[in-house]
């Protein structure tokens, strides 16, 4: 009987770490904010060092997370850091990131909805840009990013 009790009470307490809270709590926007410009921030410096893993630190982990793009839909972690390693190889061309213009809202207490543009760039010379929204839940783990939808600026 003490078996089913304690799962019991585990449940209870990891539903209430990871899903809903109760309704007078409430994600601030400054909060949100401050924690999405230092998950992209670190996400760009990931980037610029040339480290896959650290780049995708950010991307939830599962099945379902899932990232669209020009070349279409991806779901899962795995098919999310296929599209990027060949920008990863050895000798592979990869220019420089930055993020600009983020705007941040709250969906939920536990969701927000990110905007911003990525800059490509080599030296002073912008080589590729364009908007994306990321949809982002925080986890036991902190802020993931769920779902990123990236488009390029037409040439």
């Amino acid at each position: 009987m003490r078996a089913p009790c304690i799962f019991g009470l585990f449940m209870a307490f990891s539903a209430a770490a990871c899903g809903p809270t109760d309704e007078g709590e409430s994600l601030d926007r400054a909060g949100l904010r401050a924690s999405v410009d230092s998950l992209l921030t670190a996400s760009e410096q990931a980037w610029n060092a040339g480290d896959l893993d650290g780049f995708l630190f950010w991307y939830e982990r599962g099945p379902e997370t899932s990232f669209m793009g020009s070349t279409g839909l991806l779901h899962g972690w795995e098919e999310i850091r296929g599209r990027y390693a060949p920008l990863f190889e050895w000798g592979a061309a990869r220019d420089s990131l930055r993020f600009e213009e983020l705007e941040t809202r709250p969906l939920a207490p536990w969701l927000g909805l990110a905007t911003a543009r990525y800059v490509l760039f080599q030296g002073d010379s912008v080589t590729s840009s364009g908007v994306f929204t990321l949809v982002v839940e925080r986890t036991v783990e902190g802020w993931r990013i769920i779902h990123d939808h990236s488009s390029a600026d037409p040439s």
